[in-house]
């Protein structure tokens, strides 16, 4: 299962340290695993997942595939990226109003083919069905959910842990903390898996971006779900509960997709430090978090920290006047 999948990115994707920045944390040994670098349309976390996801619908001959987020959802321009390289018919569903001028995303969408549906208001549950109906009879519908987070998706970063633990050996490094964005559930769940599966020592820390729940659950509880269902998959025997899901909810004050001066502070370090570029909705959000952490000694002084970098470059351009 582990194995079955439809290349659609360049892996492994790059490890490095972040020099500038561990000099200015001199306390801690600060490194960045680049998933921004995995090249579909841009690239981004969500080439992992696609590649299990596009690879189900392939092999249970599926020609459509309807998913869904917001308007500038890295998830549904990666997932058109793919559709397009697998020759099926994407739908995208997207939150909101049809703006006048298409920007970031939402223009990279249109222009990798997808038919784009506005739903004219922000609820997030979306009734898949009501689109896909006026299909035609030979159009058979595969749907995603938001972000890919599901047990499919779930084995790309199951997957990615066993690739960033063959780098780690390799140049004998030992990550203590892992920060990165959690808003689906998808990465995280696979992170976890990855880690129990892979026997990598490390602490997971998931920065919460957004407040809403996925599928009517708290985002613990659905993350937990996702874990339970690849426990069985991949014969796993630890036993996971609640308390097993940690979220980091100190940065999520503002709403989701809400550019504060706090990614905008992450945004501009990174960038000026490292030549590196976070996007305003996720890593933003994640990288201030830890941020914050190094500067407060919120965790142990003298560790080594990677910040897992899931992409969203092309959201930069929708909020291009907040940034300057």
């Amino acid at each position: 299962m582990i194995d079955n999948k439809f290349k659609l990115g360049f892996f492994p994707t790059p490890v490095h340290r972040l020099s500038k920045l561990s000099e200015l944390f001199p306390d801690y040994n600060i490194f960045i695993k680049r998933d921004d670098q995995t090249g579909l349309a841009s690239g981004g976390n969500k080439t992992r997942k696609l590649e299990y996801l596009i690879k189900q619908a392939l092999d249970m001959d599926y020609n459509t595939v309807f998913t869904a987020g917001a308007q500038q959802s890295n998830h549904c321009r990666q997932t058109a990226a793919a559709c397009a390289i697998a020759g099926l018919e994407c739908h995208l569903i997207l939150r909101g109003k049809e703006p006048e001028i298409y920007q970031g995303n939402l223009l990279l969408n249109h222009l990798l083919g997808a038919k784009i549906h506005f739903t004219g208001n922000d609820k997030k549950e979306i009734d898949f069905e009501s689109y896909s109906n006026s299909l035609g009879k030979n159009k058979k519908p595969y749907f995603i959910p938001y972000g890919g987070s599901n047990i499919i998706g779930a084995l790309g970063y199951v997957q990615a842990v066993k690739e960033l633990k063959k780098q780690l050996d390799d140049n004998n490094i030992k990550i203590d903390y892992i920060f990165f964005a959690s808003s689906s559930g998808g990465t995280q769940a696979g992170l976890m898996l990855g880690i129990d599966l892979y026997h990598l020592d490390t602490e997971l820390i998931p920065i919460k971006i957004d407040k809403d729940e996925t599928a009517g659950l708290d985002m613990e509880e659905y993350i937990l779900d996702i874990v339970l269902k690849g426990k069985k998959l991949l014969n796993l025997e630890k036993e996971y509960t609640i308390s097993d899901i940690k979220l980091n909810k100190d940065y999520n004050e503002a709403p989701y997709g809400v550019l504060t001066d706090n990614e905008k502070t992450a945004i501009s370090k990174m960038a000026l430090s490292e030549g590196i570029l976070l996007d305003p909705v996720y890593t933003g959000r994640a990288f201030y978090g830890m941020l914050d952490c190094l500067e407060n000694k919120k965790i142990s002084p003298g560790s080594n920290v990677l910040f897992w970098h899931t992409g969203g470059l092309p959201a930069l351009f929708e909020y291009a006047d907040g940034l300057i």
